[in-house]
């Protein structure tokens, strides 16, 4: 969608009339697989850039269909304007042109397909504040989000739907690490969690609504400003939530706590640091 979305932006097509191809080597030969959040900061960027290739080859087409230099064009909105008159052709009437290839410039391929690749230069770096406040039922163990409130940076945002539904996305993947998630083993190796009915997954009854914002600080190293989203949730939230619990427990003398923090090591902790005569304070915090 987001790809979609550049296209339309820069070539003036409508967004409807633009199908994404991905997924097969035959489509798109080079390239890796979709991690470290870049689909955007690095795949939309060679979308860009291929973009700005049809442009440049429909530009001479376009000064020819309208006998005027290359030079005397402005290109917005899909359209190939004269400067200083009403003279135009959009980009689908040149599409048609080059089809047809009746009435082309000498020495100009009838073609505006166009393709690149690009390589970031250097990374972008978004950035954030999470914070979580957890109650601790001291007698079960059992921890609950009261609140969650996050702000990330990430840049300029192409599609805020998307990116609000990654983040939500992403802290419940993380809080799930951090509470819920683990796989078990037994002292040969076996999996004990092997299906669903041991590995524990939380649902929308397990996790609070989240609070979100957004900070909008460019990226320099990419001519959309953009950065990840994709892990901006999972990488924050997980420590935020462990932190919080530590903190909760951390008037027993609990210092540490191995993830995921259930209520069984949750109330281990704490009983271990009674038993060494650290605190005897009890109550939910």
């Amino acid at each position: 969608t987001a790809w979609s979305q550049i296209v339309a932006d820069r070539l003036g097509i409508p967004f409807e009339d633009i199908e994404v191809l991905h997924g097969d080597t035959q489509t798109s030969p080079r390239g890796l697989d979709t991690y470290g959040s870049r689909s955007l900061a690095v795949g939309g960027i060679a979308v860009v850039k291929a973009a700005e290739k049809v442009v440049a080859k429909a530009r001479p087409i376009a000064a020819h269909l309208m006998e005027c230099a290359e030079d005397d064009l402005d290109f917005t909105d899909g359209q190939f304007r004269v400067k200083g008159t009403e003279k135009s052709v959009g980009l689908t009437d040149i599409a048609l042109a080059v089809f047809a290839a009746h009435d082309l410039p000498d020495g100009i391929e009838p073609n505006l397909d166009s393709e690149a690749t690009y390589d970031p230069d250097n990374f972008s770096f978004p950035h954030g504040t999470h914070l979580c406040a957890i109650e601790v039922d001291t007698e079960t163990g059992h921890a609950r989000i009261r609140k969650y409130v996050c702000v990330d940076d990430i840049g300029h945002v192409v599609n805020p739907l998307i990116v609000e539904g990654q983040v939500h996305g992403g802290l419940a993947q993380g809080i799930a690490q951090a509470l819920y998630e683990e796989a078990v083993h037994d002292e040969s190796g076996t999996l004990l969690s092997g299906s669903f009915a041991e590995y524990l997954l939380p649902t929308a009854v397990d996790l609070p609504s989240f609070t979100t914002d957004r900070t909008d600080t460019p990226a320099p190293g990419n001519p959309l400003g953009v950065k990840g989203v994709g892990e901006a949730g999972t990488i924050a939230s997980t420590p935020a939530v462990v932190n919080a619990v530590l903190d909760a427990v951390r008037q027993f003398g609990v210092r540490d706590i191995t993830m995921p923090c259930t209520p069984m090591r949750v109330w281990h902790a704490i009983r271990s640091a009674r038993s060494d005569g650290t605190s005897t304070q009890g109550g939910t915090q």
